[in-house]
């Protein structure tokens, strides 16, 4: 009996990993006590990696599919597809120095160092990114042209320009300026870690949410792919639930057009006759950033508004052709 091979990361993404899928009514249970939690759909394996790992796993086919960051796809460079932004575990990569540093961007930094004759040293766990961004600076073009910037790891050195030294950092990056390294390349959501640890962020270096990712051989595989869209649909109707509400409205019959005809974000409502003579029910799905502009209208037209926060939106149709069917 084939299996879809499915990975979940731990740490900050882990969380809300298994809960949008619990949202999405699979069933997982045993994560606190093993890394290869139960998982409700016997046709997948599910297993738990950190996030660093699983573009690698998913790009070589050791698993199927899996959540991580775009983060880890864009510094692991892994050939995967894309399938779904599942809009959690937003961060940005920034760069950021010590206070008292006189610069507000890379590019100014490395300008004034090496005008200093000064060699620049950063430390961050994205060796990959941080390497790239450097050689974009136009400063570091300028001097360097196309040369490495110095990778330093316990276990190897790779690179040719030690004036651009980017060290592999395990933890606690924010502790390293001014005395081990110059500049920190590091993950931040609110930038509170940074100031408490007097550091100021100058440039933003991308941002990333979480993606469900699939191995492109995989979804060449009819049964894979098929597995992989029934994962799809449901995870991204959660995304879009939360994004939206289910409002309930009374409303006179005399009232009932004016009402569907000022308000444009009533989508195709659904529209039922009350037990009492003249009055009717419209419900429909809107926008939660809709909502507050709706209600002095639906305040002067309508009565008993109630308002649900859907826990699932399915655009069946939408999907209806994705695997050959029509």
């Amino acid at each position: 009996m084939p299996k879809l091979k499915l990975t979940l990361p731990n740490g900050h993404l882990g969380k809300s990993s298994l809960e949008i899928f619990q949202k999405a009514y699979y069933k997982i249970s045993g994560q606190d006590r093993t890394y290869r939690p139960y998982f409700g759909d016997p046709d997948v394996e599910l297993k738990i990696f950190r996030p660093q790992e699983i573009p690698l796993y998913v790009s070589d086919g050791i698993q199927d599919v899996g959540i991580t960051g775009i983060d880890w796809i864009t510094e692991t460079g892994a050939k995967v597809e894309r399938v779904l932004d599942l809009q959690f575990g937003g961060v940005k990569i920034v760069a950021a120095v010590p206070n008292a540093t006189p610069y507000d961007t890379v590019n100014d930094m490395l300008d004034g160092y090496w005008k200093e004759g000064r060699d620049v040293r950063v430390a961050a766990e994205y060796l990959n990114i941080t390497a790239e961004f450097l050689k974009s600076r136009p400063a570091y073009k300028k001097r360097f042209g196309k040369k490495e910037p110095m990778i330093i790891t316990p276990w190897w050195r790779k690179g040719e320009n030690p004036k651009a030294a980017v060290y592999l950092s395990f933890g606690a990056t924010e502790a390293k300026p001014p005395e081990i390294v110059d500049m920190i390349v590091d993950v931040t959501e609110t930038g509170t870690t940074l100031e408490q640890n007097n550091l100021k962020q100058i440039d933003t270096i991308m941002r990333s949410t979480a993606h469900l990712i699939a191995n492109k051989k995989a979804l060449s595989d009819p049964w894979k792919r098929e597995k992989i869209s029934d994962l799809r649909i449901m995870l991204r109707g959660v995304v879009e639930a939360q994004q939206k509400l289910h409002i309930f409205v009374n409303v006179r019959e005399e009232n009932l057009q004016k009402l569907i005809s000022e308000l444009k974000a009533l989508k195709r409502p659904t529209i039922s006759p009350l037990s009492e003579k003249g009055w009717f029910a419209v419900n429909t799905v809107i926008n939660k950033s809709d909502l507050h502009a709706m209600l002095p209208t639906l305040r002067r037209l309508a009565q008993g508004l109630v308002i649900h926060e859907p826990q699932q939106i399915l655009s069946l149709e939408e999907f209806a052709g994705e695997n050959g069917e029509k």
